[in-house]
């Protein structure tokens, strides 16, 4: 499976770098299990931050970021077949998942309920 894995990115961090660094590590820490377990983990940052910079952006939340940063993931879900929701308050993965919902994708709250891929 393509698995999106969708939780804070920006979401409480009041644009501090640092906080935003850590953030992207805690989504960052799902995707080798994930991997591990035969599956493909897939962040939206990581598509994402290159085309934002590529973009011209100058600073988080300007018009390039706006254009990118959210619509990216909902591209991505087109083809997912699940989302990892890790934990944290978070409006665009909040987001993710109902789009994933809507889709009639997985979703997953815990890595370990995420299934061993079949040989």
């Amino acid at each position: 499976m393509l698995i999106l894995i969708a939780g804070p990115y920006r979401s409480g961090t009041n644009d501090d770098p640092k906080l935003i660094q850590q953030n992207l590590q805690n989504l960052e820490a799902a995707a080798l299990p994930i991997f591990k377990k035969g599956h493909i983990p897939m962040i939206g940052e990581w598509v994402a931050l290159p085309l934002i910079h590529l973009a011209g952006s100058t600073q988080i939340g300007d018009e390039a970021w706006q254009e990118i940063q959210y619509p990216i993931a909902h591209r991505i879900l087109e083809k997912c077949d699940a989302v990892l929701r890790i934990e944290g308050a978070s409006k665009g993965a909040d987001q993710d998942v109902k789009i994933a919902q809507e889709r009639d994708l997985t979703i997953y709250y815990n890595i370990e309920d995420i299934p061993y891929a079949k040989p």
